[in-house]
């Protein structure tokens, strides 16, 4: 924290980092944070035994760093993806310690980095004060990404306050959905029910020039893209990412389509040995199979007046996911119009054996 010194505390090899007390131990028997400063060997002798520098001088260190640390890192960012370039180096950074010390049971090595950690945190956390913003956030906390990040808040306040207890019992553990927030690891939770913000980020990353594609049948649904110039693949039951993703598109729906129901449907031309290509990037509704066209739709009961406002092309299979009602899934007045205008409906019970006669 010596403003005249620059000294690299953090190197190959480990650190050299050293804590002084401002005020003695010995005269305080104080070891709180407002007692302590990080300096290097050098600076920690000319402070201790060489009385090179007053106490109040090694507060306004402090208060110097603090400054520079809130300037560098609590700045305001104009979009999740730049903050999200700042930060995600440093979670990385925590998981690769945590991982290979503490988890590893290497316990000297990891009370080295632990104290890189700390650093690291408090970046995050000012980072995250300054832009909270950007996060997405719902009223319920467990479906918010901003509540998330006030966890990883309180959990880093309580990591560096129990940093010097000889039991070190936390009760704030770090939030795992930090990880998935910023793309370092995935977590596999729910499905979010809209088809229709899906095909809204679809077309966001689509102007962009980011999207590649989307694979819906797969064992486990995910989207391929481009981030930071390199392919990525993002799962779309990593929920705390693509929450992220739809909110900074602005691209949230109420779910007309379900995402899950629409997904059950295209696995079985997979599991019957059937490929079903979509007719276009952006439309999740419309796939070619065996030379026919499917057209999906999910309507408690598809009436006369919505087959009309589809307007399906001769020959198309139109197929209602919805299964709540089920044979009434399809209204009489809409099956006349089908056979006027020469289309097959399926409910989808007649849905999974016409597939696999195809």
């Amino acid at each position: 924290m010596n403003p005249d010194c620059r000294a690299d505390l953090f190197i190959s090899n480990g650190d050299i980092a050293e804590r002084a007390h401002i005020v003695p131990y010995c005269e305080s028997a104080e070891n709180t944070f407002d007692n302590l400063i990080l300096i290097c060997p050098n600076c920690h002798t000319n402070f201790d035994k060489n009385s090179a520098f007053t106490a109040d001088e090694v507060r306004e260190w402090k208060s110097i760093r603090h400054a520079e640390i809130d300037r560098v890192f609590g700045k305001t960012f104009s979009s999740f993806d730049d903050l999200r370039k700042e930060a995600a180096p440093l979670l990385a950074r925590n998981k690769s310690i945590y991982e290979n010390y503490y988890m590893k049971d290497k316990r000297r090595l990891w009370d080295v980095f632990e104290k890189e950690i700390i650093v690291n945190n408090r970046k995050l956390c000012t980072m995250f004060e300054s832009n909270l913003c950007l996060f997405q956030n719902h009223k319920d906390n467990s479906f918010s990404n901003q509540a998330a990040v006030r966890d990883f808040i309180d959990h880093a306040k309580e990591f560096e306050a129990t940093r010097d207890e000889t039991e070190r019992q936390r009760s704030i553990l770090f939030p795992e959905v930090i990880n998935s927030i910023f793309g370092i690891q995935p977590i596999e939770g729910a499905l979010l029910p809209s088809a229709e913000s899906l095909e809204l980020l679809i077309e966001e990353l689509d102007e962009q020039g980011r999207f590649i594609d989307v694979s819906l049948d797969a064992e486990r649904p995910l989207l391929q893209m481009m981030e930071n110039g390199k392919e990525t693949v993002v799962y779309l039951d990593d929920t705390p990412r693509i929450r992220q993703m739809y909110h900074d598109a602005r691209c949230f729906r109420r779910a007309e389509m379900r995402l899950d129901s629409l997904i059950f449907a295209l696995k079985h031309f997979h599991l019957c040995g059937k490929k079903a290509t979509r007719k276009s990037k952006t439309n999740l509704r419309e796939y070619i199979a065996k030379g026919k066209c499917f057209l999906f739709v999910y309507e408690y009961c598809l009436s006369y007046a919505e087959l009309a406002r589809l307007a399906p092309a001769e020959h198309t299979v139109v197929v209602n996911l919805h299964r709540w009602n089920g044979k009434q899934c399809i209204s009489e007045e809409a099956k006349e119009l089908a056979e006027q205008i020469n289309v097959k409906l399926l409910d989808m019970d007649s849905f999974f054996p016409f597939v696999r006669k195809l």
